[in-house]
């Protein structure tokens, strides 16, 4: 790992707002605003998505890699699940199931950044992995709950779509879908703020995530050294696990690096937003810190140069 990729602008602006959060700085962004940016981030990236799935043809390898990745999430939701149910409860259990089988979209982004900043190309269809891999495993943790308590049965078809117009998912998949079919000519008008102010929103965003982290890590002491230790080890497990789905399934250097990057990210958006409806029960004081406090910093300082080391190891 070379110290430059410390010194990326986008990981400085996370320090930046943890530093904020400890020295107790009176800056802060409004709600609006955050929610505005993070709307921003996942359409801008949905549609860069859609349009590089438009210019490549769709093949039996694309859909094999998309396919291991909405796997990966569910083994990776099970797995935890019943790793936990018996300590934490099957509510909490789930919670945490949902969490790591889901995907983070901010470290997706930073990874895509991460992947333009040293000129690796990936595919544009990894963003539908992005999409694929977030809802499967909120149903799969509503479903555990639900399992266990037949007289709260909420309809499958209901299920899937109230996650489906989740904001985050919605915007996403609904960008995906604008970016597969416009027209070329007409995207490029819309370059200039899809694309090139990207990365300054980018920075604003981790800034303000920075804050958030830095609140959230005041409670870590109270999750247990055996949840605590899962949040640190987890992401290189999983990382591991899904370079090796990458290898097998033939997946470029960068879009093992963003399989990588997904199989070891945590939720702590939209299964939180839907667990407080879906599964009240579930304590979000147990799984959103040790998203954000522990599994987040963990990728973005540490993980997604190591798994990009690791990979380039692999692949030549």
């Amino acid at each position: 790992m070379n110290i430059d990729q410390f010194l990326n602008p986008v990981i400085l602006f996370f320090f930046l707002g943890v530093l904020a959060h400890f020295v107790k700085s009176d800056f802060q962004l409004l709600q609006p605003i955050t929610k505005f940016i993070s709307y921003y981030l996942l359409m801008s990236i949905g549609l860069k998505g859609g349009y590089e799935l438009h210019e490549n043809a769709f093949s039996l390898s694309i859909v094999t890699i998309l396919l291991v990745c909405v796997a990966g999430s569910l083994f990776t939701g099970w797995y935890v699940f019943h790793f936990f149910k018996k300590n934490l409860g099957i509510e909490n259990a789930a919670g945490l199931a949902a969490t790591y089988g889901s995907v983070s979209a901010v470290t997706f982004i930073t990874a895509v950044s991460f992947l333009e900043q040293q000129g690796i190309d990936f595919g544009g269809y990894m963003v539908a992995a992005l999409a694929l891999m977030e809802f499967p495993a909120i149903i799969q943790g509503i479903f555990f709950v639900r399992k266990n308590q037949p007289d709260q049965q909420l309809g499958f078809r209901q299920l899937v779509f109230e996650t489906l117009t989740h904001g985050p998912v919605f915007i996403l998949l609904g960008s995906f879908l604008i970016g597969l079919i416009s027209d070329h000519d007409l995207m490029q008008g819309i370059k200039p703020f899809t694309q090139d102010i990207f990365k300054g929103m980018l920075c604003f965003f981790l800034l303000d995530l920075g804050i958030v982290a830095g609140h959230r890590m005041s409670f870590l002491s109270k999750l247990g050294k055996k949840v605590i230790l899962f949040g640190l080890f987890s992401p290189f497990i999983h990382a591991v696990l899904f370079i090796s789905f990458a290898y097998v399934v033939g997946a470029s250097a960068g879009d093992a690096l963003l399989m990588a990057v997904l199989g070891a990210s945590a939720s702590y958006i939209a299964v939180p937003a839907a667990f407080r409806t879906a599964v009240p029960e579930a304590d979000p004081g147990l799984y959103v810190p040790l998203a954000l406090g522990i599994t987040f910093p963990v990728n973005i300082l540490i993980g997604i140069p190591l798994y990009h080391s690791v990979i380039q190891l692999l692949w030549h």
